[in-house]
């Protein structure tokens, strides 16, 4: 008797779209449940992974590098792959959502890559997750231009030479896509996201010279870099096309992942193309894992954690000694800023600042950084032109003066910024007003001057659990409770109520973000991620 056919990949619960039978075809369905046929059981149980490690931190209060992985960190022969020339030179990155008008202008922003995201600067409605592929399809074919109906502005893209290498983010592990299933279980929004590009358009990005790069995000081991590296191997013999092709960028934006950067680029070594610090998530994580810690991991507000903080110098610098170490980019952080269009002194004040944190990761040795809009990009591109000239990178720059111990990764005492009671409250405006637009399908936010995505949505939420777990006493003698908490943000949705108005305010899902935020950040079982329970409440 035969086996039985596998049974096919399930559309659930989700409206039809204009074009989505492009995107949705029977071939890349296929693909897609193949990966998480094979592949899924094993993301499971790194999951679980992530717990059992969560647990030994709570119990131990340390981390340290790994004593099982020695070998490979000791061995001083091997190399990442070596890098394709559309991506030797990464000195500029932008980063953002892959809706119609941003492809068009991320590719023709003058920066070297864009990072087309689908994770943290998208909320994944199906719209976002099907549409985003259909951008970036339409830009690899020229089928794309944009007309902003509301100012009559028509997008168009520049020519090829001029654009911009795509790198693709995909959702991290832990989010699962509930409109697609098989046998009943949703798949990994990760598989969806990679397979649906990966099967789409691999081979048209090597036709035109570029090739499948990847952005991986919240990785937590090296074990969780091994299933991607798998993943490749499979998908690049699945569609044909040869091994190697495919190149991954990950970002170290977990505590523990900072442990195991090693291993992290020797398990992708036939892929990899190199590593970036991802401050903001970093900075979550931190929280999330060591927040039984006691005092002596409390943060003081986001704000007052700079690069210059002496654990998150620490992790930039063996960042950057790891990759050229090992042949791989070191890619620095954001520059959130975005330039007012009403205040030149805000600009003026701002840049300097963007200009300084680019030149520092310059001179630090980064091969390049991230920025969040177009304007600031000839900022970037200046700090590292002085120090790069006309190399397309500096990774000969060894960076053999940096040695870095495992404590110094999580010496968070050795900041003198306390929490303040203005961090409170800011850390409750960023949280609603990220969260209610998160609701409504953006995920990239301009909040006060600073482009937000869901990373500093989780640190706001976090600060506020530990805060209150911590029982912080603030500047003006209040102490961090839920009371408090729950105070301040009434407070926030008058505000908001009254500077947006009634009509506004009751079309938004303002009562819903403030429940959330006040959900995550009081609950007593802290949730793994913000965009767990959100993404329940996500409509489309």
């Amino acid at each position: 008797m035969s086996a039985p056919a596998p049974s096919p990949l399930a559309i659930v619960d989700a409206e039809p779209l204009p074009r989505q039978e492009e995107v949705l075809t029977e071939a890349a369905l296929a693909f897609v449940a193949e990966l998480h046929r094979r592949f899924t059981p094993r993301r499971d149980e790194l999951l679980a992974r992530r717990a059992e490690r969560r647990a030994e931190i709570a119990r131990t209060s340390t981390l340290d590098f790994l004593p099982e992985t020695a070998a490979i960190r000791a061995d001083d022969s091997w190399r990442v792959a070596a890098c394709p020339p559309a991506l030797q030179d990464r000195r500029v990155e932008i980063t953002g959502p892959t809706d119609r008008k941003m492809t068009i202008n991320a590719l023709n922003s003058g920066a070297k890559i864009w990072l087309a995201d689908f994770e943290d600067a998208s909320a994944p409605t199906w719209e976002n997750v099907v549409l985003g592929q259909i951008n970036l399809a339409d830009a690899y074919t020229r089928n794309i231009d944009f007309t902003d109906s509301k100012s009559g502005k028509s997008y168009a893209l520049k020519a090829n030479d001029e654009l911009a290498t795509v790198v693709m983010r995909p959702r991290g592990w832990h989010l699962n896509e509930r409109h697609l299933q098989v046998d009943g279980e949703q798949v990994p929004g990760a598989f969806v996201d990679f397979g649906l590009y990966f099967f789409h358009n691999a081979q048209r990005l090597l036709d035109l010279g570029k090739g499948p790069y990847f952005y991986l995000p919240k990785t937590e081991s090296h074990l969780e870099a091994r299933l991607w590296n798998d993943v490749f191997v499979f998908a690049q013999d699945y569609v044909g096309i040869p091994q190697g092709t495919v190149r991954a960028t990950v970002l170290i934006e977990t505590i523990t992942a900072a442990y195991e950067m090693e291993e992290i680029l020797y398990e992708l070594r036939d892929h990899a193309s190199g590593l970036n610090a991802g401050r903001w998530d970093y900075l979550f994580s931190i929280v999330k894992n060591f927040r039984d810690g006691g005092a002596k991991f409390v943060l003081p507000d986001r704000n007052a954690v700079t690069m210059t903080a002496p654990f998150m110098r620490a992790y930039t610098e063996l960042l950057v000694r790891t990759c050229h170490k090992r042949g791989a980019h070191a890619i620095g952080g954001m520059a959130a800023f975005i330039p007012s269009r009403r205040d030149a002194e805000v600009n003026k004040v701002a840049f300097e600042k963007v200009r300084a944190d680019k030149d520092r990761e310059a001179g630090d040795g980064f091969d390049g950084s991230w920025v969040a809009h177009p304007d600031l990009v000839p900022i970037a591109m200046e700090s590292f032109d002085k120090v790069l000239g006309d190399k397309p990178n500096q990774k000969d720059r060894l960076r053999e003066d940096v040695h870095v111990e495992a404590a110094d990764l999580i010496a968070v005492d050795s900041l003198d910024a306390k929490p303040t009671y203005p961090g409170l409250i800011n850390a409750v405006q960023v949280g609603i007003r990220y969260i209610e637009a998160w609701l409504r399908g953006l995920g990239a936010v301009a909040i006060f001057n600073l482009m937000e995505d869901a990373a500093t949505a989780e640190i706001s939420r976090s600060q506020i659990w530990q805060w209150i777990n911590a029982g912080v006493e603030f500047e003006n003698g209040e102490h961090a409770t839920p009371e408090l908490a729950r105070k301040v943000a009434a407070e926030e949705l008058a505000n908001i109520r009254a500077e947006i108005g009634e009509e506004a305010f009751a079309a938004g899902h303002w009562q819903q973000a403030h429940d959330l935020l006040l959900e995550v950040s009081l609950d007593e079982d802290y949730a793994d991620f913000l965009t767990l329970p959100a993404y329940e409440q996500l409509r489309g």
